[in-house]
């Protein structure tokens, strides 16, 4: 297989226990588990960039806003963003490392803490409506609004903090990745969509808000000129009528047959539909690109076409 630079977006099951525990020791757990299918992408003479999410990571810093927050202003979720970032990038370069010595490669890691431009003006800035964090009660809510958070009332679970969710723009530190990738780095950058930031005079502040970690990898593969995306799920394909007895798996499928699926419903908006919508802008924003969506353990077998679900433009 010729050489091709390749990013790797790592869902959430990458980074925490089988069962969605995020304890210090379930995360490098599981990132000793993943590193060793991206180090045989390296071996195999690629260029590898990984992102990753960090919502179980962000929901730990923010039960801990919460605890404290008659104590000490809450962290706001740009800077949550930063501190992940910067953790599981260290995970990921120690596990990464050793997985790259082992089979005789220099274990040249890094990485970036960076930034996703997004737009001031994007609607999702006037109605928030990604959920994050846990459910709390009325009072304990009253706490975190008064520090200008947006809570919702949710019934019987309780309230629920909501923050804008907007479109990707820009992956502004793309350069550093790249200038890392040609000195032979493997990179981790991007996580957990990019830590999001808006344009002011002089320079670029950070804002309280989640930017999709799918759709912040296809701006971040175009943005390095890669050849193919891969992102790694739960299940081995894209599947129609999911979870239900007439499922069937897509194996190879163009832009805008997927899209059709998408459009009638078939995708659930909070987990496989995002990761659609990514693979279809990355595998039409250049002749000759293709996503793959597959699980972690088939990451080689759908680059090859021998597994998963294979998007291309045409």
């Amino acid at each position: 297989m010729n050489r091709m630079r390749i990013v790797v977006a790592l869902g959430g099951n990458a980074l925490t226990a089988p069962d969605g525990q995020a304890r210090p020791q379930d995360q490098q757990a599981a990132v000793e588990r993943t590193m060793p299918h991206v180090a045989a992408l390296v071996a195999a003479g690629h260029e590898v960039v990984v992102t990753h999410g960090n919502g179980p990571q962000v929901g730990n810093l923010l039960v801990k806003n919460e605890i404290a927050a008659s104590v000490v202003p809450p962290v706001p979720l740009d800077w949550c963003d930063a501190q992940t970032q910067g953790t599981i990038g260290m995970l990921i370069m120690n596990a990464l490392g050793r997985c790259l010595a082992e089979q005789s490669l220099e274990p040249r890691v890094a990485a970036l803490v960076s930034r996703t431009l997004v737009d001031p003006a994007d609607d999702a800035f006037a109605k928030p409506s990604k959920p994050v964090g846990r459910f709390l009660s009325k009072d304990e809510a009253a706490v975190l609004i008064a520090h200008g958070e947006t809570w919702e009332d949710r019934g019987t679970k309780g309230w629920r903090r909501v923050v804008p969710s907007p479109e990707p723009r820009a992956c502004l530190d793309a350069d550093a990745a790249r200038v890392l990738l040609e000195a032979g780095y493997v990179v981790t950058s991007g996580g957990g969509g990019g830590i999001p930031v808006v344009a002011e005079a002089g320079g670029y502040r950070g804002v309280e808000a989640v930017v999709d970690k799918d759709l912040m990898a296809a701006v971040l593969a175009d943005a390095l000129g890669a050849d193919v995306l891969i992102i790694a799920t739960d299940v081995e394909a894209v599947m129609l009528g999911y979870e239900t007895a007439a499922a069937v798996p897509l194996g190879g499928v163009r832009v805008a047959e997927l899209r059709k699926h998408a459009e009638a419903g078939e995708f659930p908006g909070g987990s496989m539909l995002p990761k659609v919508e990514a693979a279809c802008r990355f595998a039409e924003s250049a002749a000759g690109r293709f996503s793959v969506i597959t699980s972690l353990e088939l990451i080689e077998e759908g680059l090859a076409a021998r597994a998963g679900t294979v998007v291309t433009a045409s």
